[in-house]
């Protein structure tokens, strides 16, 4: 169906986006209020295996800083990037349009109703680590989903053409009741929270929630790659897919689903960052072709160094103030996409 690179050279770009990424979580993890050395990070960590016993020549505050503080949201930034390009892969090959990202379908507009009105209830409530907000973020992204795709179903079939203007009306008006309940409660506070929500930053402290959301992502990247065959088969239309004997609407539904996990898991951590889902696919697709067996597990990859570095610089550039991380994302992404299609001249394969 695609022109595709053999198996040894997939392997050879895999590992060396793995070695990329490994590097820009080191470089992450060195970098901050408190500089630690690249070597004595590997030292500290190694440390961790029951094979490994380095004498101690570091700061006793460095361990502590390492991973309680900044390897928690290194990490957290690694699984936040992976989840959205690999989202934006299955909505793209999904809804054949390039332009397509995981908050086309109205992801994001659940999300942030979610928090939002998380945020206006006068209860405290935590569970597995996280906090009301962010688990409303997540049933409010699947939800608006769910809603978007029966609103889209007609007679068994869920057109793309509809389901993106349910995706495009169900946000409008999602983010309508959003901010008439921000403005009517008259809370400053409230809006400085909602705000905060919408441009996102890495909010993690500690393991717990990195422990719950890390099977979710990666177990959703595993269960994408799987689905690589059923959208190298949508690019052909619907029909085409049909005639290969793929079962389009249960393989629709479940791309959906799946993209729309990877996007809620992320945004429980996150918040909002957008443009991820929407550079990182294209990138990839510009430089290693169409196909889902390659796409997916390099926009995985090279989205989660993408946050990883993105989230470095929010937290550096302007220190001890902080920018949000989806400014980062979209200042950092749009330039670069941009030299990317200049540099490339392809054509995408939809």
């Amino acid at each position: 169906m695609f022109t595709s690179l053999k198996l040894n050279h997939r392997l050879l770009i895999l590992l060396a986006l793995g070695a990329i990424l490994l590097l820009c979580l080191l470089i992450a993890a060195a970098l901050g209020a408190v500089s630690i050395p690249p070597l004595d990070i590997i030292k500290m960590t190694l440390n961790k295996a029951p094979t490994f016993d380095f004498f101690a020549t570091w700061q006793p505050s460095y361990e502590t800083i390492l991973f309680q503080i900044r390897l928690p949201r290194v990490i957290a930034g690694a699984l936040v990037g992976a989840a959205l390009a690999s989202a934006g892969v299955l909505f793209q090959g999904l809804l054949r349009n390039p332009m397509a990202d995981p908050y086309i379908i109205g992801t994001s507009a659940g999300a942030a109703f979610g928090a939002t009105i998380a945020m206006m209830l006068p209860i405290s409530l935590a569970f597995l680590s996280f906090g009301l907000v962010p688990i409303a973020a997540f049933f409010g992204a699947l939800g608006a989903v769910l809603l978007v795709y029966n609103l889209a179903r007609v007679g068994g079939k869920t057109p793309v053409v509809s389901m993106l203007l349910a995706g495009f009306a169900v946000s409008a008006m999602l983010t309508a009741v959003m901010f008439f309940m921000v403005t009517l409660s008259g809370r400053t506070e409230l809006l400085h929270n909602v705000y905060s929500f919408l441009m996102g930053s890495i909010s993690v402290s500690g393991w717990n929630k990195i422990i719950i959301v890390a099977p979710l992502i990666i177990g959703g990247i595993i269960a994408a790659r799987l689905l690589a065959f059923r959208l190298n088969a949508f690019a052909l239309g619907e029909e085409g897919a049909a005639y290969l004997g793929i079962d389009v609407e249960r393989d629709k539904l479940l791309v959906l689903a799946l993209g729309s996990l990877l996007t809620a898991a992320a945004v429980s951590i996150s918040g909002l960052v957008g443009f991820v889902g929407l550079v990182v696919p294209h990138a990839m697709r510009l430089l290693f072709g169409p196909d889902h067996r390659i796409l997916l597990p390099t926009a995985a990859i090279f989205g989660g160094a993408f946050v990883v570095l993105a989230d470095l610089l929010a937290r550096t550039m302007l220190s001890p103030r902080e920018i949000p991380l989806g400014i980062l994302t979209a200042i950092i992404g749009a330039p670069f996409f941009i030299y990317l299609l200049r540099r490339t001249r392809r054509e995408y394969a939809f």
